[in-house]
């Protein structure tokens, strides 16, 4: 490829604008943006399938910018090649309200495919999204028609590269075989602290090639022509993931190239100067030759045309298989129709929650075939296994069980991207204990709104043997934490169907967390069900006065129900709140929330087998939580909930103390 003098123009544009943006925010990285704006630029202007005019074009490529503090590399290469993202939003970068935050977060900016920031997540959710790809592709694919056929990129640092997600998720892609994922690696060899060899030695070429990818290097990361070449020979590769070790320096063209101090501080004027003198620039600040958006214009037509063909096959494809078609337009939209009423089954005998979990997603799993299921490793134990289909493995992109192996952090993270993809409604399980191995994924599915499920069981100390390390205590209580995250804990069988169908319908991240041991189905449950999804309700109440309020979730829900009916008994007038999800009785308005929770009633009992910290809010100063605040114990399951009070008794015992 012969590239002229306008490309290395186009990419001291690049360098530039990053450079201008940092100074005057004060703020920023520009280490990453000035030792990796060649590789970038080669990608976006000569492989990167998108399109500004329309940023959700389906078979866009995905990019993902695994190292976000480099943002503005980012942000400039938007603006340069024609995305909404006005030189008055770069003028504004790291500004409250503007659209260029200091790490790229999904929404606030056109063109920006996922939040990140966290090292080593970005990538790992590329390996979700490059997931996606071949698992449409495979479904909705036929003869001449390839309504799906794209690539999924993302630029990494070292720092991602150290990160155990990026080292799970790597392993996962490996031995899944993405062939159409591509990762650049910006190998400068410097970190924050200082040189990369303080903390980082490894071969991490050889790492990658022992994971089963196929990797390519690049000596000079200035040479346009050379990434040109690998990046040409990373899209013939059909059998591996490709990594392009690129390398760098960072903060090229700076006084402290090189050094770790570039790496995260604004270079100063003077040193904006000498940079800018470096590349031949002699612009003013935030001004932009037109020569240079003429040059991103003209590689940009291309996909133009390309996104022209696409939506003409689409509507061939829509002519010839209209059935199929149907079901990959329900796909995009990631739309649920199912009669949940004529679907949902019904159950009558105990049964532990994780086992109608089972029942329920299986009966679900024939009228939503956009639904990819997984687990790390306890598909026996999570129930998650969907029976009308195989394994998704190399080659074998359209089964919808995904075997994530002992990789909870990149499970979470991978969750994350196939929802960010489109076209896929994904769930993952583990026990709930171990959620903690992927919080930072959690945290970002709520952050980017993803419509993803997770399944966490073994939900108590009622999980026994295993003992305190795999018994959950603070869980509950940090999902609760995250803003925007829903966490059901359902009661009995028949609110785990309600979980699931809530999950199905809201478009954001959700938890539905499950027993092990078995619990009776509540009679009082299926007559109240329409009342489950204001995520609280009065389960039980005796008497037309109110002395005392007794509230629960999940399997404690029986016992606090036993316990009012023996305080009924002796003529206490007493209600059971049943809450299944704090985070929905919240989004209710304040007139449901007094019905189910009058503040005259000072005299409540919250029951829950977990740190009482979530409860505070619902029992006021006059309350009690039954909770637990300190680890699990090793023993048959029954015997440590007796052990630690849970216990119809004493509970009855524990309201009765509060009359």
């Amino acid at each position: 490829m012969d590239f002229t003098e306008r490309d290395h123009q186009a990419v001291a544009a690049i360098r530039a604008l990053s450079i201008d943006a940092i100074e005057k925010a004060n703020s920023g990285h520009p280490g990453l943006p000035l030792g990796a704006a060649p590789m970038a630029y080669v990608l976006w202007t000569r492989f990167l399938k998108h399109n500004p005019q329309n940023p959700h074009w389906f078979d866009r490529d995905r990019f993902v910018l695994s190292a976000g503090h480099g943002s503005m590399l980012l942000y400039s290469l938007l603006h340069l090649s024609g995305y909404d993202l006005p030189m008055s939003e770069i003028e504004r970068f790291r500004q409250w309200g503007s659209a260029t935050p200091g790490h790229p977060e999904l929404g606030h900016t056109a063109g920006v495919e996922a939040t990140t920031g966290p090292l080593g997540q970005g990538v790992a959710m590329a390996v979700g999204m490059a997931m996606a790809e071949r698992f449409l592709a495979s479904t909705f694919n036929v003869e001449a028609m390839d309504v799906i056929d794209h690539y999924t990129y993302s630029l990494v640092g070292d720092g991602c590269l150290m990160e155990g997600v990026s080292q799970e998720a790597a392993s996962l892609a490996g031995h899944l075989g993405l062939h159409k994922l591509i990762v650049l690696y910006d190998s400068n060899n410097v970190t924050l602290d200082g040189p990369a060899p303080l903390s980082f030695t490894e071969d991490v070429a050889e790492r990658f090639a022992a994971y089963g990818w196929n990797v390519l290097q690049v000596e000079d990361g200035n040479d346009l022509d050379a990434i040109y070449a690998a990046l040409e020979t990373a899209q013939k590769e059909r059998a591996r993931p490709t990594l392009i070790e690129v390398k760098t320096i960072i903060g090229y063209g700076a006084p402290n190239q090189g050094a770790s101090s570039v790496h995260g501080a604004p270079l100063g004027a003077a040193g904006a100067l000498a940079a800018k003198e470096k590349y031949g620039w002699r612009q003013l600040p935030f001004v932009i030759p037109e020569e240079v958006y003429a040059t991103f214009a003209q590689h940009l037509e291309p996909n133009y045309k390309l996104n022209g063909k696409w939506a003409a096959l689409s509507e061939r494809y829509t002519q010839q298989h209209p059935e199929t078609a149907q079901k990959f337009q329900d796909a995009l939209a990631g739309r649920v129709s199912v009669r949940f009423a004529e679907v949902l089954p019904e159950f009558e005998a105990s049964v532990a929650t994780r086992d109608a979990f089972a029942v329920i997603i299986n009966a679900l799993s024939p009228h939503i075939p956009h639904l990819l299921g997984g687990s790390a490793d306890l598909s026996g134990s999570n129930k998650t296994s969907l029976t009308d289909s195989g394994v998704f493995k190399r080659d074998h992109f359209a089964e919808r069980n995904v075997y994530y192996g002992v990789r909870e952090h990149a499970m979470g993270a991978a969750l994350n991207g196939l929802a960010l993809h489109g076209g896929v409604i994904p769930f993952g399980g583990t026990f709930l204990v171990f959620c903690d191995y992927l919080r930072p994924s959690i945290r970002l599915a709520s952050l980017m709104k993803c419509h993803v499920i997770h399944i966490f069981t073994h939900d108590s100390i009622a999980v026994g043997e295993d003992g305190p390390t795999h018994e959950p205590i603070e869980q509950l209580a940090a999902l609760r934490a995250i803003p925007g995250y829903r966490v059901y804990r359902p009661a009995d069988a028949t609110e785990t169907a309600l979980a699931v169908q809530a999950t199905l319908e809201y478009a954001g991240p959700a938890a539905v967390v499950l027993t092990r041991q078995k619990l009776p189905v509540l009679d009082e449950i299926k007559e109240s069900r329409r009342l489950f999804f204001q995520g609280g309700y009065v389960l039980y109440q005796s008497g037309h006065g109110l002395d005392m309020i007794l509230l629960a979730s999940g399997s404690e829900v029986h016992l606090a129900l036993g316990a009012a009916k023996r305080l009924a008994q002796e003529g206490v007038q007493v209600r059971v709140v049943n809450m299944p999800c704090m985070e929905l009785f919240e989004e209710q308005d304040d007139a449901y929330r007094e019905s189910v929770l009058p503040a005259r009633v000072r005299k409540r009992l919250a029951v829950e087998m977990g740190h009482p910290m979530s409860w505070y809010r619902y029992v006021g100063l006059d309350g009690r939580v039954f909770g637990i605040e300190r680890f699990g114990a090793s023993a048959p399951g029954d015997i440590v909930m007796k052990e630690y009070g849970f216990t119809e008794s004493e509970i009855f015992s524990a309201a009765r103390s509060l009359l």
